[in-house]
């Protein structure tokens, strides 16, 4: 049988073309050894893990919750349903953390009656302060798992542990796993102090969060709602503020390479209703997801997740040392970052720091991607 006649070494040749085009690394040959990452998330499953499950040469090893923008079992169920929609069933969806290390909805309750309201409080906000387009947010106990729009997954998740699962595969790929973390940093906390060794036998850490100086870049209604969040408060950002002390402890952990998404660049990008049904047209199981996504949104973990696939989307980036204020005050929760030199030197880590990125190219890349068979 001929090379072009193995239908094995077509989709190899397909993969290598699309690796080129969206400027994935490959190596001499067809293509590189498949990338390893493990998602650390907070939601449902979104575009961004779309993404990375469709990616070429990607092996997503598992998706890793925590709660966050929802509560644990709820996001559970809501990130096993989109696998299944997706016909990926064979990644493990792994339960982490149910609550904060030391951060709870009564201590946010304590900390809005001393410093003023949040924007944005996850599965503690009960309703918006103010008017918004925004969908009402949808407030209910950890232990209740409500029904989504495209119905309970059938699958189940692993019996493993967030933690041990995360020790237990850097472990088995020492120097190849990447940590794609698009929520509160709980798990990966937990990880680190049950294994002092867990960050060092990861290859990198990439993260959507923290937030440095913001401003809004586009003129839509969305665009200004979302903008209420740095407005007054350019350091805060939920991701981090929603665990302060388990962000803190990722921060200081001897991480070979850390990459920092903060909300910074997603200013100048919107998940518009436009990109929705072009990616939508192009993929059945997609457009499955896309009728219950909702558009407006800036694009934050898209953006984390196309930066560790394409790099060159980013336009400027800097190096500098982050660490996230544990104080229980008027900053508790906030970015703190310091230009090499300038850091209090209590072992926090140099990260690379994205500072803008290329919409279109971003666009692209994912448009790219999520419209392969």
């Amino acid at each position: 049988m001929s090379f072009f006649s193995s239908r094995n070494a077509r989709y190899r040749l397909c993969g290598l073309f699309l690796a080129l085009a969206c400027g994935m690394p490959v190596c001499s040959g067809l293509a590189a050894e498949n990338r390893k990452v493990i998602i650390d998330d907070d939601d449902s499953l979104s575009l961004a893990e779309a993404t990375l499950l469709k990616a070429p040469g990607v092996d997503v090893l598992g998706i890793t919750v925590a709660s966050g923008n929802r509560w644990r079992d709820d996001e559970i169920n809501r990130m096993l349903r989109g696998l299944e929609i997706l016909h990926r069933t064979d990644v493990p969806v792994v339960p982490g953390a149910i609550y904060p290390l030391i951060n709870s909805e009564k201590l946010t309750e304590k900390w809005e009656s001393l410093y003023g309201r949040l924007i944005w409080k996850g599965a503690w906000m009960k309703q918006w302060v103010e008017p918004t387009n925004q969908p009402a947010p949808n407030y209910h106990a950890p232990d209740v798992v409500p029904t989504p729009a495209d119905g309970n997954a059938t699958t189940k998740p692993s019996k493993e542990i967030a933690a041990n699962f995360l020790i237990r595969m850097v472990h088995a790929y020492p120097g190849q796993v990447t940590i794609l973390a698009a929520g509160a940093m709980t798990n990966l906390a937990l990880a680190q102090r049950l294994d002092p060794e867990f960050a060092s036998l990861a290859k990198e850490l990439v993260y959507m969060g923290g937030s440095l100086n913001p401003h809004q870049q586009l003129s839509t209604v969305a665009a200004g709602q979302y903008a209420r969040e740095f407005v007054n408060s350019p350091r805060r950002e939920f991701n981090l503020r929603f665990d302060p002390e388990a962000a803190s402890i990722v921060m200081h952990a001897p991480w070979h390479k850390i990459t920092m998404v903060p909300s910074d660049p997603a200013t100048a990008t919107e998940l518009s209703a436009d990109f929705l049904h072009r990616i939508a047209s192009r993929n059945a199981d997609i457009s499955r997801l896309v009728a219950h996504w909702q558009p407006g949104s800036p694009m934050w973990d898209e953006i984390a997740a196309t930066v560790w696939l394409n790099p060159q989307i980013v336009t400027r980036s800097d190096q500098l040392y982050v660490d996230i204020n544990t104080q229980f005050g008027a900053g508790y929760g906030d970015t703190l970052s310091w230009s090499p030199g300038y850091q209090p030197d209590l072992d926090e880590q140099k990260e690379t720091v994205v500072e803008t990125i290329n919409p279109t190219a971003l666009l692209a890349t994912m448009e790219q991607i999520l419209g392969r068979p």
